[in-house]
């Protein structure tokens, strides 16, 4: 056990000690202890040290075998697992396993199917192992095509194929195999299901579903999970039901330090609830939870928002001098757009100038942002002239400048950015909205015309438009195209 405590904190220093107080009291030979020294040493980078440690053992039985292979797999090194994998007197299902998940662990899938296909005698385990591996490597169609050629099933292979769409951004497949899990099969959802499908309804919006979803955990013994407790905070506040995620939040026993980030940050501080996220930041440190550095992302969003600057560079301070943490690119950030939105420009650059690393995309687009509303053309030149270095075929950041360009109306160089981001190849993305109907999530893009009901779509759009214009709306022509906007100008 105490070997077991090094390797976990992977103290080296300390396993080499009760190493040495082993080999002092005579239980250099036991098989049970040599293999928990091999762990150790492995889990700390010291594969040498195992491999001659396993070398010396005089009875070196399948788990001591496992051990060493597991211990290459960690340092990267397959091809020394792979020789010694196959030299091992006696492979068992688990060993095959580790092997198999070596292969995957290196993102060699070809290398683990052609393992997997020669493995005698394989288990459910096997098969979910391989299951997982193709969607943690975004094979989405391979790990579609194993599970249809699974002979069995169980609740495990359910997730590995609900997980793989999840991880892979294909987020209506996830849901649409849940409810073919609840439908076809006998399986009921675990905490890892529902952890998995509330986070597919937090990406799509799905809200109702997410709903249904909360009721099977309060009637199916999953109301204390603390995983599942935090899904379903995620969950709520991306759909902007906020209420929910704080309902769900102050019913929580327990709580750790995700639920507060996700309730600081993903429901209070996004949803412009800022007086209660700093209200909350104040309760957290209260508590026995320490906050790091994602509270602090949430807490310094929650000062851009309301304009405290002088609170932000405070509670910014304070990540060192109270709480020892080293801030990140990420607060740096939040920093730079604090200045920025409460239209201290200047200072903003010369905040981005003086940090001790170097500002990315994130940082420059803060900026710019910052110079469209407060019309900073000089400003926005310099920040867009770091982004096309950083970003050189990022077309985004050409359309906020000609923007600004065209709010000024200075079409000619509106003119010259289209032509410099035609030539970059890259076309902006498409906005995309997205409807929870009838069950499922439909999914909208600017002039889409792929919808099977796309007229009776364009025709409630039309007669919305009509209804505008009858309560007297009319359009900021500043946000047309320029040439649209000179031609409604000489008119």
């Amino acid at each position: 056990m105490v070997l077991k405590s090094c390797a976990k904190l992977r103290d080296l220093q300390e396993g080499e000690r009760v190493h040495c107080f082993v080999v002092k009291i005579g239980f250099k030979s036991n098989p049970f202890i040599g293999t928990t020294l091999i762990d150790m040493y492995s889990s700390g980078g010291a594969i040498r040290r195992a491999h001659k440690l396993f070398g010396e053992m005089t009875l070196r039985n399948i788990v001591a075998w496992t051990s060493m292979v597991n211990g290459y797999i960690l340092s990267r090194d397959v091809v020394s697992a792979r020789r010694l994998f196959d030299s091992a007197p006696e492979r068992d299902a688990v060993l095959w396993n580790t092997m198999v998940s070596g292969y995957i662990e290196c993102m060699d899938m070809v290398g683990a199917r052609k393992l997997f296909d020669v493995m005698p005698n394989r288990d459910l385990m096997s098969w979910n192992t391989l299951l997982n591996g193709y969607g943690n490597n975004a094979d989405v169609e391979g790990c579609e095509k194993l599970f249809k050629e699974m002979p069995e099933r169980n609740i495990f292979s359910w997730n590995g194929l609900i997980r793989g769409y999840a991880r892979n951004g294909r987020f209506f497949e996830a849901l649409s195999t849940f409810k073919r899990m609840l439908r076809e099969s006998d399986m009921c959802p675990n905490d890892a299901t529902l952890v998995t499908v509330l986070s597919a309804c937090a990406r799509l919006g799905a809200l109702d579903l997410g709903k249904w979803v909360h009721v099977y955990v309060e009637s199916n013994g999953y109301k204390e999970n603390i995983f599942v407790r935090n899904a379903l905070i995620d969950m709520y506040a991306k759909c902007g039901s906020i209420d929910d995620s704080i309902d769900v939040f102050n019913g929580m026993n327990i709580k750790d330090l995700i639920s507060w980030n996700t309730i600081i940050i993903n429901g209070l501080a996004v949803h412009g609830r800022d007086l209660d996220a700093l209200s909350l930041f104040s309760q957290m440190k209260n508590t026995t939870e320490k906050p790091d550095g994602i509270t602090f992302i949430g807490v310094l969003c929650a000062c851009s928002h309301m304009g405290l600057v002088e609170d932000g560079f405070s509670y910014f301070h304070s990540m060192t001098d109270e709480y020892t943490i080293m801030p990140q690119i990420e607060h740096y950030g939040c920093m730079v757009d604090l200045l920025a939105r409460a239209g201290r420009l200047d200072q903003a650059v010369d905040f981005v100038q003086k940090m001790p690393t170097e500002a990315d995309g994130i940082i420059w687009t803060a900026l710019l942002g910052a110079c469209w509303s407060y019309k900073n053309i000089r400003m926005a030149e310099l920040a867009l002239q770091r982004l096309i270095e950083l970003e050189p075929k990022n077309p985004a950041n050409y359309v906020m400048l000609s923007n600004i360009y065209g709010d000024a109306r200075r079409w000619e160089d509106v003119s010259r950015l289209k032509v410099a981001m035609r030539d970059t190849g890259f076309k902006k993305l498409p906005g995309c909205s997205l409807i929870e109907v009838d069950d499922g999530v439909a999914e909208f893009y600017s002039l889409d015309e792929r919808h099977p009901k796309t007229e009776e779509i364009y025709a409630v759009l039309r007669g919305l438009t009509k209804l505008l214009r009858i309560s007297g709306y009319v359009p900021d022509l500043l946000e047309l195209g320029h040439g649209t906007q000179r031609k409604k100008e000489r008119d």
